[in-house]
């Protein structure tokens, strides 16, 4: 695979690359450059999360060493599961088969525990460093890395620590690049800044978009906007979760916010966008003859056309996304009906 088509992969469907001159160097003097995502295990895995999957597959399909780190520790700090670590541990290996249920070839990733980074001093000592480089208010602006508001912070002290853990984390794993959604960002953006002070290796961003809430919630304009724009797991309302039944994902889809003709904000469009067509493949929007029968479209960018028009109607775009989110969605059902491990660790989250 040569250069250019490697950079076309890595930089689709993304919201920002930082930077991609950067990138660029990277692949032209790395052969197997090394990435990571972390991740907190803090709850059920819902589609949101399937945009940041489908680009994990992309950096290990162009040749990237990917590392996923588990983020228990600082899943407790942001007290998931009510600081249950036991819960905490539980959700990651969960996670795992999440990731599998989602063709994602886990052998081929490195799964790191936060609980391996704390144990060596070595992480402490860089945690300390990076919290001398920062003022509190620098620190208290990137609790937004957590879903958490900045004012917040006053819950407890450990939140201001979180934002160090995060940093320190890329650098102790010796990472060229970090993937995360928009909602990560100021902790990356902290990571390059404190590199360039310390002369450590600077990290690649690769920021993928966050999907909406199925309420709608207006525009996402800022960093703190996102946590209240943005799909959340601790709002099941708010989300379809991988595992849904159909039943379930045409009810939700149904009372989704969905207004004629608006494109800005609206989740279904978000979701036909972003995830069932992020690979731009022909499929079918069913619609009665009456109103002018089944539409083929090859496209994200032909569908927002026709629906910015008023040329398809909010009904038969929900019940297009319905379907394909089924359809997409199946082998997850299965694979959470098979697996005995996978079905337990479920009914651990649930019950």
């Amino acid at each position: 695979m040569d250069l250019m088509t490697k950079l076309d992969i890595i930089s689709r469907n993304t919201e920002e690359i930082i930077t991609k001159e950067d990138l660029k160097i990277l692949f032209e003097t790395n052969t197997s450059p090394k990435g990571y995502i972390g991740v907190e295990p803090s709850g059920l895995f819902h589609i949101g999360w399937i945009i940041w999957v489908n680009k994990l597959k992309d950096l290990m399909n162009v040749g990237v060493k990917m590392i996923f780190l588990e983020a228990t520790w600082h899943a407790w700090i942001n007290d998931k599961f009510n600081g249950d670590i036991k819960k905490i541990n539980i959700c990651a290996e969960y996670i795992e088969h999440c990731l599998r249920a989602l063709n994602v070839d886990t052998s081929k990733i490195t799964f790191i525990k936060a609980d391996s980074l704390i144990e060596d001093k070595r992480y402490w000592e860089g945690v300390l460093r990076i919290a001398k480089s920062l003022t509190l208010s620098r620190i208290k602006r990137a609790v937004t890395i957590m879903g958490r508001k900045e004012d917040e912070t006053i819950m407890d002290f450990s939140k201001l620590i979180y934002p160090c853990m995060q940093v320190e984390d890329i650098f102790y794993l010796d990472l060229d690049i970090c993937l995360g959604g928009m909602d990560q960002r100021r902790a990356h953006v902290l990571a390059r800044e404190i590199a360039e002070k310390y002369h450590y290796k600077k990290p690649i961003a690769i920021h993928t978009p966050i999907l909406p809430s199925l309420q709608g919630s207006g525009r996402m304009d800022s960093e703190e906007k996102i946590i209240e724009y943005k799909m959340s797991k601790s709002k099941p309302e708010t989300c379809i979760f991988i595992h849904d039944s159909p039943e379930e994902i045409k009810n939700k889809i149904n009372r989704a916010y969905c207004p004629p003709k608006e494109i800005e904000g609206n989740p279904i469009i978000e979701i036909a966008k972003k995830i069932i067509l992020y690979n731009n493949r022909e499929v079918v929007i069913e619609r009665p003859k009456k109103y002018g029968g089944d539409i083929i479209i090859n496209s994200a960018d032909e569908l927002i056309s026709m629906y910015s028009k008023g040329e398809l109607h909010p009904l038969d775009l929900k019940n297009f996304v319905s379907i394909e989110l089924i359809k997409m969605l199946s082998n997850v059902r299965e694979y959470f009906e098979k697996n005995e491990n996978a079905k337990y660790l479920l009914n651990q989250l649930t019950f």
